[in-house]
């Protein structure tokens, strides 16, 4: 039997129902005649099933479902040849393109082992990811941008369940990487929606707190880190649902923890280390140290992946810049859970994180109103990549920054002050 046909008893169906609800319901907030396009692992099925369901029923005009398969994928790295890890499907990433112009919504199931090409050739894995990444372009500028609305959510599948509880059997750890999912989105209840809007209002009361203080820094200190980053002129913070281009107010990331905005590219200086491992195209870069000057990575260490971390590193020139700054409080449910997803969608939920490479155009002000020249004049940066890594724990106290160099407490030992 292969892995995408096996049954889990241990998934509650009636909440796996109500994950793909709210994934539709609120995730997307799908309107009707809107087209939708899926991604999804062949193992997440019952999630992809439901959710399609939940699309029509919301009026969906087509969906469109594109599913991977791990040993599709491990093939292309054992018998592929050398020449191909620089190619990507760039007819089909046009066509994605095409289809966001047209605001077809997107939504992308996660669930993939995330150790799966730990044991592949480092290179080809950065060589395929660069290509890919490249060819993606013009469909990921329309996520980046938000000009739609799109969501990710998550599913149990077993060779991600074996990873993160390794010592249960199958059954076992894929119903308690269940549990954990559903716990996390907020769906372990009889009215995930009007938890949803709960959780979102306290978010956005963040959001509005932080945006009145207008900081000009936010500094990092705790074990290996003294970091201060400088925020991009005409920053916004942001947090759970916001609104689309195309006016659909949505939640992106199912779950959710963060308020998040842009930092200055070139205002970011110090050392900082990584407090969980970091789980990236197939491989696990743990114990990350960097320094930054001026806003760029100038030393790099890893006590894991190191070499995968310094090919992240040199994708670009903008790779070794900051697009994103994030604050999660230590006492969040997901870090609260004490486990280790070795999945960013939620890992990144559980800690405070910064994010290197794209930024978000959203998170300044008028930004979708400005030019690629003008985005980067205010610090906003550039790059094929944008990868999340997790820089909070109970050990981390963090203070804002005034244009005037007062200081402010924000965070003492992970926690809002």
């Amino acid at each position: 039997m292969t892995t995408h046909q096996r049954n889990f008893p241990s998934i509650d169906p009636a909440k796996l129902e109500r994950l793909g609800e709210t994934a539709v319901k609120v995730g997307l907030r799908l309107q009707p005649g809107q087209d939708l396009f899926l991604t999804a692992p062949v193992a997440a099925l019952p999630l992809a099933r439901a959710i399609v369901a939940e699309a029509y029923k919301a009026g969906a005009g087509l969906v469109t479902p594109i599913l991977a398969d791990e040993e599709i994928t491990l093939a292309r790295f054992r018998f592929g040849p050398d020449a191909s890890f620089d190619r990507a499907p760039g007819w089909l990433y046009d066509g994605v393109a095409k289809a966001f112009g047209a605001n077809t919504a997107r939504l992308a199931i996660v669930g993939e082992d995330p150790m799966l090409l730990a044991n592949e050739d480092p290179a080809k894995v950065a060589r395929a990811s660069k290509a890919n990444s490249i060819a993606y372009q013009p469909a990921l500028e329309k996520i980046a941008g938000f000009d739609i609305n799109w969501n990710l959510v998550a599913y149990p599948t077993d060779s991600w369940a074996k990873r993160v509880f390794p010592g249960e059997t199958d059954d076992v750890a894929v119903g308690r990487l269940a549990e954990a999912i559903f716990s996390a989105s907020r769906v372990d209840n009889d009215d995930p929606v009007a938890a949803w809007t709960s959780h979102n209002a306290a978010l956005g009361r963040r959001t509005e707190w932080l945006n009145a203080r207008k900081f000009h820094a936010l500094h990092y200190s705790g074990p290996g880190t003294d970091l201060t980053i400088g925020l991009a002129d005409g920053h916004e913070w942001q947090g759970g649902a916001a609104t689309a281009k195309n006016g659909i107010t949505c939640n992106p990331n199912i779950p959710t923890e963060e308020v998040f905005t842009t930092p200055h590219a070139r205002r970011v200086d110090g050392h900082v280390v990584s407090t969980k491992p970091l789980s990236y195209q197939g491989s696990l870069i743990d114990g990350i140290a960097v320094r930054f000057e001026a806003g760029r990575i100038v030393e790099a260490k890893a006590a894991r992946g190191e070499d995968v971390l310094k090919k992240v590193l040199d994708s670009d020139d903008g790779a070794r810049r900051l697009g994103e700054v994030a604050l999660v409080p230590h006492s969040s449910p997901i870090a609260s859970s004490g486990l280790l997803f070795f999945n960013t969608l939620f890992d990144e939920n559980a800690a405070s994180h910064i994010a290197l490479g794209q930024a978000y155009s959203t998170c300044l002000k008028n930004g979708d109103q400005l030019t690629p020249e003008e985005l980067a004049d205010k610090g906003a940066n550039e790059s094929l990549i944008h990868v999340d890594w997790m820089i909070g724990s109970s050990e981390i106290d963090l203070d804002g920054i005034t244009a005037t160099g007062s200081v402010e407490p924000l965070m003492r030992k992970g926690e809002w002050v």
